[in-house]
């Protein structure tokens, strides 16, 4: 079926290897393995301009009055300033959008700090005002004080609205916490006053999708079926990517087919979602039935598209497929962008053309701040995986030169190639370091970690460590006891693997 589907785009394929070249990129060949794009959607892209044409001249008509721009904190304190010395000072309005698009920028605590020259200047908050300020006590993770903006509601004869309750309902979500998210909403219905919007289920429905709780979302849905605010295209999306990212396809194709029956017209997004979902089955003439059918509607794939098709060759093996799909990008006019570059990488290490990964590193390099701490990850894991330590460990260094901060799984990722190398004490001083730069161990990081110790034989150490686990209450899970067993036999002490094996059933944990 995939070499079928490869003959189909075999004469398109020629055309895009006589154009422009993206680092020595090569042709697809007819005899290639898969490919995702038949030649009717090929030829349909091309005979498309690149980008829709915009008169700008209602763009520039626009007036510009009483909304300045702003892209900076200075910009916001500046014009702040201003406005707190005009007199009579312009009203509350003009001093939210200010705050608003500070908030914008993620700048919380700056805006706690407008709103203290507000207040200090005595320009009383309207409900917009205290809506912002819970949304960025929730995001600065001071709950407290998120909550107690709601005393100051009543306090200045104000009533809490449903965008109060939505930004609550979203900050507990932020937070984890779905009880009290769902409470508040469940509090809302009961109460008549104030009924959720649209808005408000779409974020609950969000938060149970990132919860993985398919199912409670889908019930949400359907109790906005029963009622005046009817789920909207951002609902749908949301539901069909979490069926997706599950890989419950099927799922997410029964509710686009019901969207769609009711007259909700997909996007992009949605289109991404269901091609990623395919994709991750191999399901390559299906994602390749989507890509037809949305641009058939004059829905064009944008750098998420693309992305998910070159991340799920990549992961295939098939990096020759994803150079060309990053060609199709570049004739496109879609500029590959961070995402792109890690996952062709990684589909290079994976092949263990480590040469060719740190080729598209160092041209992620000269585009200027592409590298992140995923494209350093990514590489290191590269060098580890093929036993080049110290090159993974150089690459290390210059990471943090570069003033960017390795997470949890950048320290994994050298831990267990300090590990399978034999270098048992590199991994516990580097072990020291990341305790010391602030990164927290996960259960992964000891596990490495003791199967490092135990296949160098320094079991003391390794029942040290499982030790500092159990004070810490980590999940200590099969794998772990697993290795530990292992240890003990490799050590000759059979009988203690013997009693760790046997107090499995206690806690819970089966073989």
């Amino acid at each position: 079926m995939l070499k079928m589907m490869m003959r189909n785009i075999a004469a398109a394929s020629s055309f895009y290897c006589s154009s422009r070249r993206w680092r020595g990129m090569p042709c697809l060949l007819s005899n290639s393995t898969v490919v995702v794009f038949a030649n009717d959607y090929f030829a349909f892209l091309h005979s498309q301009p690149s980008k829709p044409i915009k008169s700008t001249r209602t763009q520039l008509e626009q007036p510009v009055r009483n909304s300045p721009k702003i892209t900076t904190v200075q910009d916001a304190f500046i014009v702040f300033d201003r406005m707190l010395q005009m007199r009579p000072p312009p009203s509350v309005v003009c001093f939210d959008k200010i705050l608003g698009q500070v908030a914008k920028l993620k700048h919380y605590s700056a805006v706690i700090s407008l709103y203290n020259q507000m207040d200090v200047s005595g320009i009383g908050p309207d409900d917009c005002t205290l809506n912002v300020l819970i949304n960025c006590y929730f995001h600065l993770d001071q709950m407290g004080f998120s909550l107690s903006v709601l005393g100051k509601f009543f306090k200045v004869g104000l009533e809490p609205n449903v965008i109060t309750f939505t930004t609550l309902i979203n900050g507990f979500l932020l937070k984890n916490r779905m009880a009290e998210a769902a409470g508040i909403f469940n509090k809302m219905i009961a109460g008549g006053n104030c009924q959720p919007n649209v808005i408000t289920f779409s974020t609950l429905v969000k938060g149970f999708c990132m919860k993985g709780n398919n199912s409670a979302a889908i019930q949400l849905l359907r109790k906005m079926e029963e009622g005046a605010h009817k789920p909207n295209l951002v609902v749908y999306n949301t539901i069909i990517d979490s069926l997706c990212k599950d890989t419950l396809v099927d799922d997410a194709l029964n509710l686009f087919s019901e969207m769609m029956c009711k007259g909700i017209a997909s996007d992009v997004i949605t289109y991404t979602s269901l091609i990623h979902g395919v994709c991750k089955l191999g399901k390559w003439k299906e994602a390749t039935r989507l890509l037809n059918e949305m641009v058939s509607k004059n829905i064009f794939p944008d750098v998420c598209t693309f992305n998910v098709l070159v991340d799920a060759l990549c992961k295939e093996g098939m990096v020759g497929e994803a150079e060309v799909v990053v060609e199709v990008m570049v004739q496109r006019d879609i500029e590959p962008n961070t995402v792109t570059y890690n996952s062709l990488m990684d589909g290079y290490c994976l092949r263990g053309e480590i040469g060719k990964a740190q080729n598209v590193f160092e041209l992620m390099l000269s585009k200027g701040s592409m590298v992140n701490v995923v494209s350093y990850s990514t590489l290191i894991n590269g060098y580890c995986k093929h036993k080049r330590i110290d090159e993974a460990m150089m690459l290390f260094l210059d990471m943090s030169h570069k003033g960017l901060v390795a997470d949890t799984i950048t320290y994994n990722i050298l831990l267990d190639g300090f590990g399978k190398a034999g270098r048992i004490q590199d991994a516990q001083k580097l072990f020291s370091k990341m305790q010391a730069c602030g990164q927290h161990p996960n259960a992964q990081t000891y596990s490495i970690l003791l199967d490092g110790l135990c296949k160098n034989r320094q079991l003391s150490r390794a029942m040290q460590l499982f030790g500092e686990m159990e004070a810490k209450k980590l999940d200590i899970n099969i794998v772990i006891y697993n290795i530990l067993i292992e240890g003990l036999c490799i050590a000759g002490k059979i009988e203690s693997a013997r009693d760790l094996f046997c107090g499995l059933s206690s806690k819970g944990l089966q073989m």
